[in-house]
């Protein structure tokens, strides 16, 4: 079942992402968004600001964890939700330690819109609707204009435009690109049995576009694995398109975490300000 197509993108938008991220796609929308990440990576700016922090190369599961439970409460909650406006506050809190260029904010959220739409074009069990690709559109918008991102975009089109040149622009290779990258892989390989782990290793840069791997000094993968790879997650999808549909919410606020075993406080998530 497809979001109800006669709800209004814009004014809609957070009923649309929630049934997106928590019921009709939930796996595609976590690996879409570390995807995400990883592009963000690829700006020296950004992977340059990450390096110094030393947070996503010494304790990169936390980090993840709680880059995930932010995001993960303003998805499955909404922008206005009491959750929800106060993962934005920590957030917020959280960047406001630093530094960090209007446009560089405007890039990473549009990470957050069209990786997964790609990946739903690509892998999903059906395709989004216009009206729900045009939600999620405005559902980050929304975040943005609370984050205090100037210059948003109010067209889906001129965003992506955005996006594509600022990677154009930006994307080359440095050494805090490749070694945040490359902790952020490790964590990855790490979720699996170690026999497994060079498999998987090679199998992330098959999913890495090249203008990715150049910034990260990532060699490509063999072409057999990178067929291999987008076969399985094709066959996945062509699963899911026939299996009976999801009804009930899968909410990663509520998964186990081995930083968290008591559970979480919206408040203190990500590093405290001695960290820095």
């Amino acid at each position: 079942m497809t979001t109800g197509l006669s709800l209004d993108p814009e004014r809609d938008c957070a009923t649309i992402a929630r049934r997106l991220g928590t019921i009709d796609f939930p796996w595609d929308t976590t690996r879409s968004l570390e995807l995400a990440l990883f592009r963000t990576f690829a700006s020296p700016r950004i992977g340059g600001l990450l390096h110094r922090t030393g947070e996503f190369e010494s304790r990169t599961q936390k980090r993840y964890d709680d880059t995930d439970l932010i995001v993960s409460e303003i998805v499955s909650n909404g922008f206005d939700s009491d959750r929800g406006r106060r993962a934005i506050a920590r957030m917020n809190a959280l960047h406001g330690r630093y530094k960090i260029a209007n446009e560089d904010f405007l890039y990473v959220l549009s990470t957050f819109v069209f990786e997964p739409i790609r990946w739903n074009a690509r892998f999903g069990w059906r395709r989004l609707t216009e009206t729900e690709r045009l939600g999620w559109f405005w559902f980050w918008r929304e975040v943005g204009e609370r984050m205090h991102i100037r210059d948003l975009p109010d067209d889906f089109g001129q965003f992506e435009r955005f996006s594509l040149a600022y990677e154009a622009e930006h994307f080359r290779f440095t050494k805090a690109n490749q070694r945040v990258a490359i902790a952020t892989r490790e964590m990855f390989a790490g979720w699996f049995p170690r026999p497994l782990r060079p498999l998987v290793r090679r199998s992330i840069h098959g999913l890495l576009d090249p203008s990715l791997r150049v910034a990260f000094g990532l060699p490509a993968a063999p072409k057999w694995l990178t067929w291999t790879a987008q076969r399985i997650l094709h066959g996945r999808a062509l699963a899911l398109h026939w299996l009976p549909k999801r009804k009930r919410p899968v909410l990663r606020t509520q998964m186990a975490r081995a930083d968290y075993p008591q559970g979480y406080d919206i408040e203190s998530l990500g590093p405290p300000p001695f960290d820095r």
